[in-house]
């Protein structure tokens, strides 16, 4: 029989993981299930690439890992397929522009040390986001002022602001009237039961959907035979390109007047869910792990 989709894109946080930060035993067992019938799982996630891969290892098998909402595309094996940098001029345009909110800045560079993260203050960021910042402290580094990482001849990933909902809102208007807007993109990640929002700025044409739709070109799979899941307002891009594009019944409130097929909770292995809807059969269960 032929399989309703050859390529799997999925989320990391608020679809694979709980909200326990966990992946349960039945979305693993699915996602192998998927993998063991040749279709091509890839995962696409806000994380850095460094910061998935503990969360990628427990499938069990190599796959493309699209980090840093699509600025980077490189396997679990290392192999490197694309990347996406935001010039360190344009980022340094943006950080003077948004100084206002230099408390919740973080710039990402792609590098495994120290620098990978570069703040100037981390009141904002440890307020909203304290498991981050403890988890990653041996790749942050504090500069002073914050403009300096972005004259060392080295690209970042992106800039991150992070905040509150409203004070997210508020930095977002203020990111309409920079100089260098047409130079960039920028993809918004709300959790509205925790009050914490976040906007990633990336290089203009920057995004999960655009580095899917290149893998996919590369791997000769036309967009119909594309199935997504996601749950956030970064995942917009990814899911419109998808053939079968899929929210979790926990996405964010704009994500559901889309007419997108609709499947469970994180909480209740809404990936599997999709995926069993979708081949029309149950899957087998995994051990707990």
């Amino acid at each position: 029989m032929p399989l309703p989709f050859r390529l799997l894109a999925v989320d990391i946080d608020g679809t694979l993981l709980n909200s326990e930060f966990k992946i349960s035993a039945r979305d693993l067992a699915a996602l192998q299930h998927v993998h063991s019938l040749g279709i091509e799982v890839v995962v696409c996630t806000g994380r850095r690439h460094t910061f998935a891969m503990p969360i990628v290892r427990q499938l069990g098998f190599d796959l493309w890992l699209c980090s840093s909402n699509g600025a980077i595309t490189r396997s679990t094996r290392g192999e490197n397929f694309h990347s996406d940098l935001l010039p360190a001029a344009v980022a340094e345009e943006v950080v003077r522009h948004m100084a206002a909110f230099r408390d919740g800045t973080v710039i990402t560079f792609d590098m495994e040390e120290r620098g990978a993260l570069v703040f100037e203050e981390s009141k904002e960021i440890y307020k909203h986001a304290p498991m981050w910042v403890e988890k990653n402290q041996p790749y942050i580094e504090r500069v002073v002022p914050l403009e300096d990482c972005l004259r060392r001849g080295r690209d970042p990933i992106q800039a991150m602001i992070c905040g509150s909902v409203d004070r997210i809102n508020v930095a977002e208007a203020l990111l309409t009237e920079c100089s260098a807007r047409r130079l960039i993109h920028r993809m918004k990640t709300e959790y509205a039961d925790r009050n914490f929002s976040m906007f990633d700025i990336v290089n203009a044409g920057c995004s999960k959907g655009h580095a899917l739709e290149r893998l996919s070109a590369a791997r000769k799979i036309p967009a119909a035979e594309v199935m997504a899941i996601g749950d956030n307002y970064n995942d917009l891009e990814m899911l419109e390109f998808a053939g079968l594009p899929v929210v979790m019944a926990n996405s964010s409130t704009g994500m559901f007047d889309r007419g997108w097929h609709m499947t469970r909770s994180n909480n209740e292995s809404g990936v599997a869910s999709a995926i069993e809807h979708f081949l029309g059969a149950s899957l087998p269960v995994a051990p707990a792990v």
